[in-house]
């Protein structure tokens, strides 16, 4: 395929970024053929933006019934993820989702179901898998060089969002608009790079969400959580949109020594030898392992959306590898839904969770909901 004809659904904030993007030409093989949205005013600014070539629709059954594209990528509240997905593979398009995948565990697992049936590409927009700090820290992990993991730390309190940010849309941090708050909205990337640069799923999470805790909201605004892996291995996560200055460190741990992502940097405390090796030799009553510190040298700039969007465009065209295969969006998200799940029952959660009993307590989570806002929706 010489050139991808893509489509937009949803030109809020992010679609529209995505589709400036893709009309000015900085997704290379890729071209911006329509857009499609329910909000009269979001498709009056892509008139006006975009280039009279567009083509404009105000539904879905519209935009694939035009045959123009030959992709979709989805920018549209969290909720529609999926159900948009499933019916574009019936239409015989590539798909490039935003995060998260979806809301729970249980829509997503059907669209990923309705991917494995097709030939088609499915991504999601994972942006910070193009980071060169996580790919380093990934590389360094999977290739063994800090050796077995024993315990991840990550801090993520540099979300901060004012309570003008929430009133912006009636759909913000709603159980029904958009399913949850900072796990579903902001932290999707750590949540997502926490597994995918550790190569480690939880088997087991305590988590303490806070809900409206610093806004006048009903999702969860601050949350610690505590998980624990298959080899021993434990972990602490910790997120809030409520804190000025805020801070964000990841923390890995290993039988090699530790590495440390904070201010764009990475830093590698390296042992000589193993903290087991030396463990079992060492007689000289207090001491530890010699340990170096090395300043890990990061190549490459973070090509992050537009990034994402190249690897899918040549993924379609020549066969790339996916950087960010959709079917990898359950993870992040059953780790999340664990969260709240955990909250909700106050208890221990087990992995893969019960996504049935999820499903019913959001369902009540929103039948119950008294929280009501006066704003225009916004996405």
């Amino acid at each position: 395929m010489e050139q991808v004809r893509i489509g937009v659904v949803g030109i809020g904030n992010m679609g529209g970024a995505h589709a400036d993007w893709l009309a000015k030409g900085e997704v290379k093989g890729a071209k911006l053929t329509a857009v499609c949205d329910t909000n009269p005013a979001c498709l009056q600014l892509a008139k006006e933006h975009l280039g009279e070539d567009i083509l404009i629709y105000d539904n879905l059954d519209a935009l694939f019934a035009a045959h123009c594209i030959d992709a979709l990528l989805i920018a549209t509240p969290h909720y529609t993820h999926p159900s948009i997905a499933i019916a574009a593979f019936k239409h015989g398009l590539h798909v490039l989702t935003e995060k998260p995948a979806g809301v729970y565990t249980k829509q997503v697992r059907l669209m990923n179901e309705a991917a494995a049936r097709t030939n088609q590409k499915f991504g999601i927009m994972y942006n910070q898998r193009m980071n060169p700090l996580y790919r380093k820290l990934r590389d360094l992990i999977l290739s063994g060089e800090l050796g077995e993991i024993k315990r991840t730390n990550w801090i993520i309190t540099n979300w901060y969002r004012s309570q003008s940010y929430y009133d912006s849309g009636n759909w913000r941090a709603t159980w029904e608009g958009e399913g949850g708050g900072v796990l579903l909205n902001q932290d999707p990337h750590q949540l997502d790079l926490w597994q995918w640069t550790t190569g480690l799923m939880p088997v087991r999470v305590r988590a303490f969400c806070s809900f409206g805790k610093n806004r006048n909201i009903e999702v969860e605004d601050d949350v610690t959580a505590y998980v624990e892996y298959a080899n021993g291995a434990t972990g602490v996560f910790v997120t809030s949109t409520g804190e000025a200055p805020g801070t964000n460190r990841f923390e890995v741990t290993g039988d090699r020594g530790k590495i440390v992502i904070e201010d764009d940097k990475l830093t590698f405390w390296r042992l000589r030898i193993s903290e087991k090796e030396f463990n079992a030799s060492y007689t000289g009553g207090f001491g530890e392992p010699e340990c170096w510190k090395c300043e890990v040298p990061i190549e490459g700039k973070n090509t992050a959306h537009v990034g994402i969007m190249q690897n899918f465009v040549d993924a379609i065209r020549n066969g790339t590898p996916l950087e960010a295969p959709g079917e990898e969006g359950i993870k992040g998200l059953s780790i999340s839904n664990a969260m709240h799940l955990s909250t909700w029952l106050d208890d221990w959660v087990e992995m893969p969770i019960d996504e049935d009993l999820y499903f019913q307590l959001l369902q009540e989570k929103i039948k119950d909901s008294k929280f009501r806002k006066q704003a225009e929706t916004e996405r």
